[in-house]
């Protein structure tokens, strides 16, 4: 992979800027794409912006708002309050057929510039019963993807069987912990860096940070 080129899907969250990190290990040459998906807060797409300059990687920002009219939710609408949803439903954060959208306008950029590899933060350990964030549904569209393009790309989910605990460890193998606390957006709340400390996404996030730091010795 040290040869090859990969686009990343990149949010300027936690997960997504720890996978452009680490595909910049991963791989010869890394381009990022960010989609537009009429989110609330506009702020997450500037992330995204700042870091990918940062890092000299060539950044895409690809127009997805048709999602905002066809999956009304939580992170999409402000007259939805962000909500927890238990084992009998999904929460209101979830956009439906997101990550099925995402991926394959990722692959069909990837062809474009001639990318074999496409990077995803997606996790089926800490992903809130998302079912686009499932090993098996990453697995089915990466050969669909494939054979409807008639390429060979390839999907590739660092963090798939990570807990945020483990995830800021790989951040801090990194050497990218100041970067994740200090210039990511998780917060469903538009909350730049530690966020709100209340929706579901900051008690993940720093439910995971506290744990890890606690088993380093850190406070």
């Amino acid at each position: 992979m040290k040869n090859e080129k990969a686009i990343v899907v990149f949010s300027g969250g936690q997960d997504s800027t720890t996978c452009l990190f680490w595909a910049k290990q991963q791989f010869k040459e890394v381009e990022a794409v960010t989609f537009d998906y009429g989110q609330k807060h506009k702020l997450e797409i500037e992330c995204a912006k700042e870091i990918a300059e940062e890092l000299g990687v060539k950044h895409h920002i690809l127009d997805m708002s048709l999602l905002h009219q066809l999956a009304p939710n939580a992170l999409t609408r402000d007259d939805i309050e962000v909500a927890q949803g238990d084992e009998s439903e999904l929460p209101n954060t979830f956009v439906p057929g997101r990550n099925l959208l995402f991926l394959s306008f990722a692959g069909v950029l990837a062809r474009q510039v001639g990318a074999k590899h496409l990077v995803t933060g997606v996790s089926e350990t800490d992903f809130s019963g998302y079912p686009d964030c499932r090993d098996s549904f990453i697995k089915s569209l990466n050969v669909t993807l494939n054979l409807a393009m008639d390429e060979t790309l390839v999907i590739h989910t660092p963090l798939m069987w990570l807990d945020k605990k483990e995830v800021w460890g790989l951040s801090d193998e990194l050497g990218i912990m100041d970067v994740i606390r200090k210039k990511t957006l998780t917060c469903y709340n538009g909350i730049k860096a530690d966020g709100c400390g209340e929706c579901p996404a900051c008690k993940l996030r720093n439910n995971g940070l506290e744990q890890y730091l606690q088993s380093i010795g850190e406070k």
